[in-house]
């Protein structure tokens, strides 16, 4: 599983993808489809959702601090694992279990980013799925995985304030999904509502 920061979504018109590469249009100009050739499932994961009169409420999200490099934040979750993970959901619960001894609950699609990325995705598109859950319980003494076993530098559980703020003052990746929830600070929240089905 690779959790690198992706660069952002991808350009399916002709233009450089900021590698450059250029993407190519399919015939008479139309864009081309890409392969999807990587599936993710990230979590938006709150161990406290934003109430009215409780506060902000407060995101898990891990601090990836690499050798050379300066750190991201990141959403836990990870790679569709084909034969491993019967849905993309499956895939979300594995890697929450994995990255954070944690279980989740009320899962629901949040967002999804498209990334084409040629050194991982060389031909296609990633796919990210991202969705909006709450956190059951977490163990941290319980994680497993490669992460653990075998970790490219560090991997800090942080709560991050679900507030403009809180989003906007660390390096949380990818780009899109820090737009998107600091666009949406009154919205995301609505997606645990009780009455949302």
């Amino acid at each position: 599983m690779s959790d690198a920061p992706s660069e952002g979504p991808h350009r399916t018109h002709d233009e450089s993808d900021g590698t450059g590469e250029s993407i190519e249009p399919g015939e008479r100009g139309v864009p081309r489809e890409l392969p999807v050739i990587k599936r993710t499932a990230r979590a938006i994961l709150f161990d406290e959702a934003p109430h009215p009169g409780r506060g902000p409420g407060h995101l898990i999200v891990i601090k990836r601090t690499k050798p050379g490099e300066a750190p991201y934040w990141i959403t836990p979750g990870g790679g569709v694992e084909p034969g491993v993970d019967r849905s993309v959901i499956e895939a979300l619960h594995r890697e929450v279990d994995e990255e954070l001894g944690a279980k989740v609950t009320d899962v629901v699609p949040a967002f999804v980013d498209t990334v084409r990325d040629p050194r991982e995705t060389p031909g296609g598109v990633k796919v990210q799925h991202f969705f909006v859950c709450r956190l059951v319980t977490m163990e941290p003494g319980l994680r497993h995985g490669p992460e653990v076993e075998s970790p490219c530098g560090d991997y800090e559980i942080v709560r991050l304030p679900f507030t403009p703020e809180g989003l906007t003052r660390v390096n949380l990746v990818p780009p899109t999904l820090r737009s998107y929830l600091a666009a949406n600070i009154e919205g995301i929240p609505s997606l645990l509502a009780h009455d949302l089905g």
